[in-house]
C-alpha cells in the first residue's frame, strides 16, 4: 500500500478516497479485486459474470464510499455490496433463463484447477470431475446457502464477520452452514461415483 506519499493504511487510504484521490481508490481496488472476484466466483460460478460482478462492485464503492461511516471494517462492507452484488446477477439471471448452467462456467474457468505437476493425467482429470462435482453441487444450492457455503468454507470467513457481512445474527449463520452442508452433502451423494 504504498503511494505518492508513502505507507498509507487502509484508513488512510479511505480518507483520500473520500477527498476524490483515484490513487488511492486505485490501490484500495488492487488490494481487493481477487477477493472480490473470489467470492462472487464462488457465488456466480461464471467467470464472466464473476469479473463483471466485480466491476460493478468497485464502481459502487467509488459512487458510495463518501456515505462509508467506517463503523465496521471495510472489508465487511465490501463483502456485504459484493453480495448484493451477486444477488442482483442471481436474480436477472432467473428471470431471463430460468436454468442456471454452470456447465460452461465449469469449463471456462479450468485454468482455476489445482495445477500439480507430479499427478498423472488419469488423476488430474479424476481431480478436475471431483471439482466440477462440488462447484455443480454448491451451485444447486438456495442462494442464502450458496453464499455462507462460499464466505465460510471458501473464503474462510468467521461465523461473526459473516454474520456481520449479510446483517444477520451468528446463529443464523450457523444454522445456514449447517444446513447449507447437508444440503452439498445430499446433492453431492447424487455424484457418489467422483468420492
Amino acid at each position: 500500500m504504498r503511494g505518492g506519499e508513502g505507507f498509507l493504511t487502509e484508513n488512510d487510504l479511505i480518507k483520500k478516497c473520500k477527498k476524490g484521490s483515484r490513487e488511492a481508490f486505485n490501490i484500495l481496488v488492487s488490494n481487493y479485486q481477487q477477493q472480490v472476484i473470489n467470492i462472487a466466483y464462488g457465488m456466480l460460478s461464471n467467470q464472466e459474470d464473476a469479473y463483471d460482478a466485480a466491476q460493478e462492485v468497485f464502481v459502487r464503492v467509488y459512487k458510495s464510499i463518501e456515505s462509508f461511516k467506517e463503523q465496521s471494517s471495510f472489508t465487511t462492507w465490501l463483502y456485504r455490496i459484493t453480495k448484493n452484488v451477486c444477488s442482483d446477477i442471481l436474480r436477472k439471471r432467473q428471470k431471463h433463463s430460468g436454468v442456471i448452467s454452470i456447465n460452461q462456467a465449469i469449463d471456462e474457468k479450468k485454468d482455476m484447477d489445482i495445477k500439480d505437476e507430479s499427478p498423472t493425467p488419469e488423476e488430474n482429470m479424476e481431480i478436475s470431475e471431483r471439482q466440477r462435482a462440488v462447484r455443480e453441487a454448491i451451485s444447486e444450492l438456495k442462494e442464502e446457502y450458496r453464499t455462507v457455503i462460499t464466505l465460510c468454507d471458501i473464503e474462510g470467513l468467521s461465523y461473526d464477520y459473516i454474520a456481520e457481512v449479510l446483517g444477520i445474527p451468528s446463529g443464523t449463520v450457523k444454522s445456514r452452514i449447517n444446513r447449507a452442508r447437508s444440503a452439498l452433502k445430499k446433492n453431492l451423494m447424487n455424484k457418489r461415483e467422483l468420492f
